[in-house]
């Protein structure tokens, strides 16, 4: 959209607005202190955990089920987990798989791989070996360290896509020593805690052999800021499983773009709960680069339970609490129910899906903060807008644009023709957090990136003000429990069975403000179609998320061209959040 000299600021769509000082318009709702743009980083992501070592010292860096790891001791696991890797042929540019659900060696080995130059590919633990198959066949690591119980999944692999090295992570050993003990006793309260950390088939090798070892040598080269950190694996913007190409300089950038937002918060005096998953983009940021960034005692959870969270919680209060909507509205609940204070949470994100307003008044209620919502995706490491810790927040939408972030409205078939002021339109962002592209698919980074600019595949409309409203979505992706699905991906699958001749999966409201997954399947004539024999079936091939919540039998699929998989139930005001 090309600017007339005539046009006063009234007539400008919000994105182009200004200030007198040349700041984008939207930055007048920021609280009082947040830069709009921030220093930008100049070192890669050893140096962030250098100086969180360095600094941070003797204070806890991790706590686990009671077990604590000062930022002292992760530096010298990080260093000698990373000397462990080198001895096994792990160099710059490697991929390494980690599959592994929160907990201290999490931390210790994803600082161990980017140390060496390598490439961390996270991965879901409850992933089936289906759906491992693809992702290895895709990235190629030939390096994975995994919770052991994983392990029997991994067996499964074929020769192709089956990592030749193996390290395998018993949670239980990283217990104080009291708890290692009463878990292997048969006493009924301590069931919960075994299943959170159940251990199974040992790997090739263990996670204690991997740091025996002396520290990695200093002298040792460290990676370059724009090397390639992670590939972390999305939906992406038009469906189907690709790798977003993070770098260090990415990872980075929203650690601090986060440490601008959360104004006040202080380095070394937070206590941050990690239960978003670190192998999720919005887990990656909070937990691993952000926590350490803040030199945060992170309270690590294996599985989001609120009975853990709460009895975490009287010991070390949380400051920081940022998770999906489902789990805020359940610990409230849970909290309120116990007569039990949450007044130390200060600082809380809601990601993954739409917050409902009720959620966020009860947990408002019993908290000394605001509770906002936020907006990112995998391709943009992922926060890129936000709600302010502030009075200006408008709830309802995902807010503005995050400090030194850009965004845009376009037609939604022509990325480079911008709509009115009001008018739906796709959403584009440039900033430092925006990703490289899609690993070994030139094709779906071409028509993800234009001129730098990343276009979101979600459809919004911008008020007056400079907030956005997600309106609708381009891509083909439901949302559920925070996590995205392809329906195509789960089609795919279901065709394999028997009784299916045909089959179209869709995404229906829930009223929570996610999806629920529901496949409308057309009889193959070759036996019944069963509800709960088809989740068996597809439970074997798909995480468990991914698998329809119900299938309903029709004679043909009731979808028109172009709208197969778009479900009829869809509101306008169905928006998503921090989606992947």
């Amino acid at each position: 959209m090309a600017i007339d000299p005539h046009q006063t600021q009234a007539d400008l769509p919000p994105w182009r607005r200004t200030l007198d000082d040349g700041s984008p318009y939207w930055t007048s709702h920021y609280q009082p202190g947040v830069p709009t743009e921030i220093t930008l980083p100049t070192q890669s992501l050893d140096s962030l955990l250098e100086t969180a070592v360095r600094e941070g010292g003797n204070a806890v860096a991790t706590e686990f089920f009671g077990a604590e790891m000062t930022y002292r001791q992760l530096g010298d696991r990080v260093a000698r987990a990373a000397e462990g890797l080198r001895q096994l042929g792990v160099r710059a540019g490697d991929r390494v798989a980690l599959i592994l659900p929160n907990c201290p060696q999490h931390l210790i080995a994803f600082y161990a791989v980017v140390r060496l130059g390598a490439v961390v590919i996270e991965h879901n633990p409850l992933y089936t070996a289906p759906e491992l198959e693809r992702l290895f066949e895709d990235h190629g690591a030939r390096v994975a360290i995994c919770m052991d119980s994983t392990i029997p999944t991994l067996d499964k692999l074929p020769n192709y896509a089956r990592p030749a090295t193996v390290i395998s992570v018993n949670l239980i050993k990283a217990l104080p020593k009291t708890l290692q003990l009463a878990l292997k006793l048969p006493i009924g309260p301590l069931k919960k805690k075994r299943a959170a950390l159940s251990s199974g088939t040992k790997g090739t090798i263990s996670w204690e052999k991997l740091i025996n070892h002396r520290p990695l040598g200093r002298r040792y080269p460290h990676p370059h800021l724009h090397d390639l950190a992670a590939i972390q694996y999305t939906s992406g913007t038009t469906g189907g499983a690709k790798g977003a190409m993070l770098t260090h300089f990415n990872l980075y950038s929203n650690a601090l773009q986060g440490e601008a937002w959360m104004l006040g918060a202080v380095v070394g005096e937070e206590t941050s709960y990690a239960v978003l998953p670190m192998f999720h983009s919005f887990g990656v940021t909070m937990h691993t680069t952000f926590g350490v960034l803040k030199q945060a005692r992170q309270v690590l959870f294996p599985k989001p339970d609120t009975e853990m969270i709460l009895d975490a919680w009287r010991k070390h209060p949380a400051t920081i609490f940022c998770v999906v909507p489902i789990l805020y509205q359940r610990t409230a609940e849970a909290a309120r129910e116990r007569g039990q204070s949450l007044s130390s949470a200060r600082w809380c994100i809601s990601g993954a899906m739409a917050l409902p307003d009720d959620t966020r008044e009860l947990w408002e209620s019993l908290t000394s903060g605001l509770l906002v919502e936020g907006y990112g995706l995998t391709e943009a490491s992922p926060v890129a807008l936000g709600n302010p810790f502030f009075p200006t927040r408008l709830s309802g939408t995902i807010g503005v644009p995050f400090p030194s972030t850009l965004m845009k409205v376009v037609d939604v078939d022509d990325p480079n023709r911008e709509v009115k002021a009001g008018e739906p339109g796709e959403l584009l962002l440039k900033g430092p957090q925006v990703f490289q592209g899609y690993w070994r698919d030139p094709e779906a980074t071409e028509n993800t990136l234009v001129d730098g600019w990343l276009r979101t595949g979600d459809v919004v409309t911008v008020d007056e003000e400079g907030f956005t409203t997600i309106v609708d979505r381009k891509k083909e992706i439901i949302i559920t429990g925070g996590f995205n699905v392809s329906p195509s991906e789960v089609e795919n699958v279901l065709k394999h069975h028997d009784a299916i001749a045909d089959v179209a999966v869709i995404g229906l409201p829930t009223g929570r403000g996610d999806e629920e997954v529901v496949a409308a399947v057309v009889p193959s004539g070759k036996g019944e179609i069963d509800n709960e024999e088809l989740r068996t079936w597809a439970k074997k091939r798909l995480a468990a998320y991914k698998v329809p919540r119900q299938f309903i039998e029709v004679d043909k699929l009731p979808f028109g061209p172009g709208c197969r998989r778009r479900s009829s139930a869809r509101r306008s005001d169905d928006r998503c959040r921090h989606r992947r």
